[in-house]
């Protein structure tokens, strides 16, 4: 009776895309195996799905699927969890006294829902305020593309990528905004196509309601080229 209710509570979280944890649930042996290693087990488990699904896994269309989804996973969508792919984040001296707010928008998030894995896609708007240094332009996406190649929820990637760049920069003044739809709303469920999903975190002056004020007001300007 205990592990039906736990079960049912699950289930539940997940429908409601409640994360548990601002870090990333990880097992303590999570990086025992060789992604080599863990690609064979992967295909193995995606074949048995298929073929528990009906599927003729020897038609040439579908022979290939298990091992191409178990590079993805290991590879490409969930590569955010090994630690070695964290992208190396140079600092360098403000040498220009630039001392207001810097803002990278709309930086593509392509991630993963932990609770259905289904896409999520959408757009992430970042600032910081300098504290006498500077991070490059390029490493701040490629922050947003590490913590969103794994299983996540919304909430826990914008916590991920601020904290990220506090630690970076050494200062508490970053902001970040997340605006994404969720193919698990979008696609099951209630099929909401229309929906989507944003959320902030807001650190150091950014709390300011000015200059929170000032950052969304950034966000919120027409790009055109």
């Amino acid at each position: 009776m205990k592990i039906e209710n736990t079960t049912n509570t699950n289930d539940d979280l997940g429908e409601n895309h409640v994360g548990t944890s601002s870090d990333t649930p990880m097992k303590a042996d999570a990086f025992k195996l060789s992604d080599n290693e863990k690609i064979d087990i992967i295909q193995s488990d995606v074949r048995h799905i298929m073929e528990t699904l009906g599927l003729d896994l020897t038609d040439d269309s579908l022979n290939g699927t298990p091992k191409r989804v178990a590079k993805m996973f290991v590879n490409e969508i969930f590569g955010g969890l090994n630690p070695n792919k964290k992208p190396s984040a140079s600092v360098f001296d403000n040498k220009y006294k630039y001392g207001e707010m810097l803002v990278e928008k709309n930086i593509t998030v392509y991630s993963t829902c932990e609770h259905h894995l289904l896409p999520i896609v959408g757009k992430a708007h970042i600032a910081y305020i300098s504290n006498g240094t500077v991070v490059g332009l390029s490493k701040m996406n490629r922050i947003v593309d590490y913590f969103a190649k794994r299983p996540q929820v919304q909430e826990r990637l914008t916590i991920q990528i601020v904290k990220e760049l506090q630690k970076v920069l050494n200062t508490d003044d970053v902001a970040c905004v997340i605006d994404a739809k969720h193919l698990c709303v979008n696609s099951r469920g209630i099929r909401d196509i229309e929906s989507s999903t944003v959320t902030s975190e807001f650190g150091g002056q950014f709390k300011n309601k000015e200059i929170k004020r000032e950052f969304l007001d950034y966000i919120s300007l027409e790009t055109k080229f």
